[in-house]
């Protein structure tokens, strides 16, 4: 067990090597769509990338997911064949969200040996993401276009 300011130190490590193996700009928070978001996480069980959709409206809400929804066959077929879809994602703090997302399990940020294991994992699947959002985002963004 780590003392709270020994977990900072190394969350930050692993945050910082990942920067310098992966020196490049993701997409993350800049969508273009407001409160859609991808992300990365981590703990001490897993690691995971996903695609947090999360308007304050619920409506539009309902309509980014099933946009994404919509487009599953080929999220899977072309880009991330274990990708989870949930459309009702209820927060710690009760928000819900919508989400898709890819995981690796029994994997630790504070294990610095499968920190290649995760790196590689973050680098190859959020890639994947950022492919699949720039093939379809002119038809994810606008909520015109119905699915």
């Amino acid at each position: 067990m780590f003392s709270k300011e020994e977990a900072q130190r190394i969350k930050r490590e692993f945050w910082v090597t990942f920067a310098e193996e992966y020196p490049r700009k993701w997409v993350l928070y800049n969508t273009k769509i407001k409160d859609v978001a991808f992300k990365f996480f981590i703990d001490n069980k897993k690691a995971q990338v996903l695609l947090e959709i999360e308007p304050k409206d619920e409506k539009n809400r309902i309509i980014y997911y099933e946009k994404v929804e919509s487009l599953k066959t080929i999220l899977l077929d072309e880009y991330l064949s274990d990708a989870i879809f949930e459309r009702d994602l209820y927060l710690e703090n009760g928000k819900a969200v919508s989400r898709i997302w890819v995981e690796k399990l029994n994997v630790s940020s504070n294990n610095k040996n499968t920190w290649p294991e995760i790196f590689d994992f973050f680098n190859e699947k959020m890639d994947a993401f950022e492919r699949f959002f720039y093939e379809y985002e002119d038809y994810i963004k606008d909520l015109e276009i119905n699915t």
